[in-house]
């Protein structure tokens, strides 16, 4: 437990070498990368969310790819395509050519700027991390993640993701504005003849073997039961949900959601050196793991509804025992 503890913190610092503040978002990306779930960062431009992949890439031992996702970008730019060679009896063959996206960490920076058609070339690899050309099945290298980007307020020229695609990852992180005193010591970090960067810390293998610790991590039915009642109201159609969910949304997480949930608790967990999960680490992730997932109907979009705020009172609302309700259980801890 302290080697994994050790090995994660190596990492962690590693990346605050480049990455100032921030401290929150680059543990969401840590517990993602142990659960080998892929990321959403959403932020305004300029406040290091590619950057922040980038140090994350050099301070692991994996192979790294950015694709930078245009209008013009074909599926083909990303997955590959298969080009003719000659052999050596003088015909000619097939032969597929791997595209970016096999590399062990994946950059689709600014992913709501290419088309449907385009954004569609990662589903398989993000879900099956395999790819498909002309009938013939191609393994992804182990492990595989992919970081996206996208910037929330500038709409044109852009696409927004599918609902079937944004359930594909694991976290949606916003990324905020760094703060007076962080943004004085980016300035001085990144103004001198020095640029700071990273060094690989952490290898494949040790990688690796942090993902199956986090599989092991123990998972009480108590804890698995309070995560699928947070799940169950989140959807409008529940008698046990909250009023701003039937009145403002339109759909829920499903079970996907639910696994996210659970699989961000255990590696929460192991963090911060528990080889069981508790309440507190599934509360500590639902933000991430489901606000992506809920979708509003109109009312809630023209009201300009927070699906933060919902969920911050879905997770009040949900008792932790069942059967039992909030204020009853309140009482009994105060007891």
């Amino acid at each position: 437990m302290n080697e994994y503890r050790e090995s994660l913190e190596r990492v962690r610092k590693e990346i605050h070498r480049v990455i100032i503040g921030q401290e929150e978002v680059v543990d969401l990306v840590l517990l993602a990368l142990l659960c080998e779930g892929h990321v959403l960062l959403e932020g305004v431009p300029g406040i290091g969310k590619t950057m922040l992949v980038r140090a994350l890439a050099g301070s692991l031992s994996l192979s790294f790819a950015r694709i930078q996702f245009t209008p013009d970008l074909m599926p083909a730019d990303i997955l590959g395509t298969s080009i003719v060679m000659q052999n050596n009896r003088g015909g000619f063959d097939l032969q597929f050519e791997e595209g970016p996206v096999f590399a062990h960490l994946v950059l689709a920076d600014e992913i709501n700027r290419a088309s449907p058609k385009t954004q569609s070339a990662l589903l398989e690899a993000m879900q099956e991390r395999t790819v498909t050309i002309r009938g013939e099945n191609h393994r992804l290298p182990g492990p595989f993640q992919v970081l996206a980007t996208q910037n929330p307020l500038e709409m044109e020229g852009t696409y927004p993701l599918p609902e079937a695609q944004v359930d594909r990852f694991f976290f949606k992180i916003l990324v905020d504005h760094p703060s007076e005193e962080e943004l004085v010591e980016i300035i001085q970090s990144t103004s001198g003849p020095a640029v700071p960067s990273c060094r690989p810390v952490l290898s494949r293998e040790e990688l690796l073997a942090l993902q199956k610790a986090v599989r092991e991590v123990v998972v009480p039915p108590n804890v698995a039961g309070y995560a699928a009642r947070l799940v169950l109201g989140t959807q409008p159609g529940e008698k046990a949900t909250t009023a701003g969910v039937r009145q403002y949304v339109r759909y829920g997480a499903g079970p996907r959601g639910a696994q996210a949930l659970v699989m961000a608790a255990k590696a929460q967990a192991l963090s911060t050196g528990r080889l069981n999960a508790g309440v507190e680490d599934v509360q500590a992730v639902a933000l991430p793991a489901l606000r992506h997932r809920i979708g509003l109907n109109f009312d809630g979009q023209s009201e300009g509804v927070s699906i933060d705020l919902l969920l911050a009172e879905v997770i009040e609302k949900t008792p932790v025992e069942k059967g039992i309700p909030v204020e009853l259980q309140e009482k009994k801890t105060t007891l």
